[in-house]
């Protein structure tokens, strides 16, 4: 296991517990993460200051400093180490109260004036090193960003603060580590989660993500969030850590929207290892089974399954099987992107204009309801529908000769040929429409964000799912009108929760986000329908409790409403061209912070799995290092064991072994089953050690 993955955290040089008495610990087991009183009956103020001066310095303000942007003098003994992307701290007194600062470094620049003098330039033109002048006279000069002040209160416990002034020249930087920030941070222990790494560096990054409902872990409200980076850059990963950090509280709903089988892959392969997985035992950090080497991890292989298992998080995953359509504008598009009137000789743009003219004449004519659409009786009206020459062939041909071409074709029709289009083409599209086992209408599916207890809700929208079950018709216009109906659904629910001034404490994730919401109208009517839906709900959805998480390989192509509404946005690696580059100096106006980006290395150059990083630049309210709104850098954790263990996801809990689990096997061509539902009934936590 490389450096990048170990657990163990390195120690500073000087252990704080030897240092202090046995009640000065470190350890996280002693802190009262519920408790206002931390359980070592120490001043948090005091500890800081002695763990800061057991930290060797790493520099020191200098001029000019502002409070918008701070100059660091590098001191010789870190001038040789690596400094950009650390979070560094200072300490220094606000209105006679000690205050703490802490920010990125951005940047690191190398100043030497003497080498600046054109005489001095000529001889080290020849020379190449000019004695008592070359790396003796250099300067190692620092920018540094605050992102996070803590002042401390009467009580000596540490509050959001400000800078307001700028400390004196001379005051000392350090580089923080666990320990720091486990301090600073102490009474917010149970609400962080811990994504990855600061930038460069060995010390995990504080961050958390609350539900949109209100108490102590609640924000109050719904966030909208982006994830964006080019293929590989690891966003799809994080998109899935964030969902196991809000899939910690029952309270809250994920809907995730999965039109190309991304996260539903990985919760059905993960079915099939579910007992080689490895359980962390309390807060010892040590697996069951020891399994720390990364055989049973390829790479970030997370088990999901087993994670929302421990969680007690219900979960779902269906796709078109498993759903009962319910609107004839589906109908109309399956229908005629089907075989059915190729082979009646209906072609081109016809067979939409049949469609329709099927459809209203089952709807207004024969009074028929989309559950009659598998009955044999409708479909031989249909076929004799369509010899009517005088009211239902002008609405599809103008003309006479296609008229007299299609009624050749069904006069020809054999009691055989009917059943053969029947069996093979009608009715696999009309059970779409009907009740069946294991199915569900939409509203019956989001009906279940509803409750005190919601569930997690994966919906498989992708090709390769339709094609696997012989849905050959599927395209992406049939996906955009379940979308479409999928978030009218949503937007309706969360409306209807606000009159009665409750929340929907509900997230919507959307991937392939570019194919929906971009800048550029459709000329597809019901994609261009999905986008407006969308530019209008995330305008609307907020006071709803109903939040958007948005994933793209594109910053460029998403609409601007949908950027500019957007509170929590990950930029990963990628997005330093042409118009996505445009695009991010639109949303981050330091330029530091954006030099810094650009210094993200690709996932793909590196050796192995276990070396690769992956680098995101987040901005908003998604630490508590980080309320000023600034940018903070950060490597994701490249192996699943870690990320568990950091979060303690997968500790003992007690939770029900009464899993309601349907395991439908996939269509292999010889018959007609369903794909996977799964879904887990959590009952009374005491009765069952999981």
């Amino acid at each position: 296991m490389t450096d990048s993955t170990k657990i163990e955290d390195e120690k500073p040089s000087k252990d704080p517990v030897k240092k202090s008495n046995d009640v000065f610990q470190l350890d996280d087991n002693k802190i009262e993460y519920e408790g206002i009183e931390s359980s070592t009956g120490r001043d948090l103020n005091t500890k800081l200051s002695e763990l800061l001066d057991i930290t060797d310095p790493i520099g020191t303000i200098g001029s000019p400093s502002s409070t918008n942007e701070i100059s660091i003098n590098i001191l010789h003994n870190a001038v040789a180490k690596k400094l950009v992307g650390e979070l560094g701290v200072f300490k220094y007194y606000q209105d006679f109260k000690t205050h703490y600062s802490l920010g990125q470094i951005t940047e690191i620049e190398l100043k030497n004036f003497l080498l600046e003098d054109p005489t001095i330039k000529s001889v080290a033109r020849q020379k190449g090193l000019v004695n008592t002048i070359s790396g003796i006279q250099d300067t190692h000069v620092g920018k540094m960003i605050c992102s996070a002040i803590f002042g401390t209160n009467e009580h000596g416990f540490f509050e959001p603060s400000f800078l307001g002034t700028v400390p004196p020249t001379g005051t000392y930087l350090y580089v923080t580590n666990d320990q720091i920030l486990n301090t600073i941070l102490e009474r917010q222990q149970r609400m962080l989660f811990y994504l990855g790494n600061v930038y460069g560096s060995k010390t995990k990054l504080p961050m958390w993500f609350k539900h949109f409902g209100n108490g102590v872990d609640g924000a109050g409200e719904a966030y909208h969030l982006g994830i964006f980076g080019s293929t590989g850059s690891g966003k799809s990963t994080l998109a899935k850590m964030i969902l196991m950090a809000y899939s910690k509280y029952s309270q809250m709903g994920l809907f995730v929207i999965d039109p190309v089988g991304e996260f539903s892959k990985n919760i059905k392969s993960s079915a099939f290892r579910s007992d080689k997985i490895t359980n962390v035992i309390g807060n010892n950090n040590s697996f069951e089974d020891g399994n720390l080497d990364g055989k049973f991890f390829n790479g970030f292989d997370l088990d999901i399954r087993k994670i929302l298992y421990n969680l007690g998080k219900e979960f779902t995953v269906i796709n078109v099987r498993n759903l009962i359509l319910d609107r004839w504008d589906l109908f109309e598009e399956i229908l005629s992107e089907s075989y059915f009137f190729p082979r009646l000789s209906i072609k081109g743009e016809k067979k939409k204009e049949a469609a329709t003219v099927i459809a209203n004449y089952l709807q207004n004519k024969l009074r028929k309801n989309l559950t009659d659409l598998s009955l044999r009786e409708t479909f031989d009206n249909v076929i004799d529908g369509l010899k009517d020459k005088d009211n239902i062939q002008p609405l599809i041909y103008a003309t006479p000769e296609p008229r007299s071409r299609l009624n050749g074709i069904l006069e020809q029709l054999s009691d055989t040929d009917r059943d053969l289009i029947f069996n093979r083409v009608w009715k696999p599209i009309s059970e779409l429409f009907q009740e069946r086992p294991n199915a569900t209408t939409v509203k019956s599916l989001l009906k279940r964000f509803a409750g005190e207890i919601k569930p997690l809700i994966i919906i498989d929208l992708s090709l390769q799912t339709a094609h696997s079950m012989k849905l050959d018709y599927w395209n992406e216009t049939i996906q955009a009108l379940i979308i479409k109906r999928l978030l009218q659904g949503l937007v309706e629910m969360g409306e209807n929760a606000w009159q009665k001034d409750r929340s929907l404490n509900t997230l919507v994730v959307l991937d392939e986000a570019h194919r929906f919401a971009r800048r550029e109208r459709y000329e597809n009517s019901d994609l261009e329908n999905v986008r407006f839906t969308l530019l209008d709900s995330v305008k609307t959805t907020r006071k709803y409790g109903l939040g958007w998480m948005f994933l793209s390989t594109s910053l460029s192509s998403i609409h601007k409403d949908i950027l500019q509404q957007l509170r929590i946005v990950f930029f990963g690696f990628g997005l330093s061209l042409g118009n996505d580059l445009i695009t991010l100096r639109e949303l981050i106006s330091d330029n530091n912070a954006l030099k810094l980006y650009q210094s993200f290395t690709d996932p793909a150059n590196s050796f192995d799995n276990q070396s690769k990083k992956f680098s995101f630049m987040s901005k908003g309210p998604v630490s508590p290092i980080s309320f000023s709104g600034t940018p903070l850098f950060l490597n994701v954790f490249n192996s699943a064991d870690t990320f568990i263990l950091h979060n303690h996801l997968l500790e003992n809990r007690k939770l029900s072994k009464q899993l309601l689990t349907h395991n439908i096997p996939q269509d292999d061509g010889n018959n007609d089953k369903q794909l996977e539902y799964t879904k887990i009934s959590i009952i009374k936590e005491s009765e069952y050690d999981f």
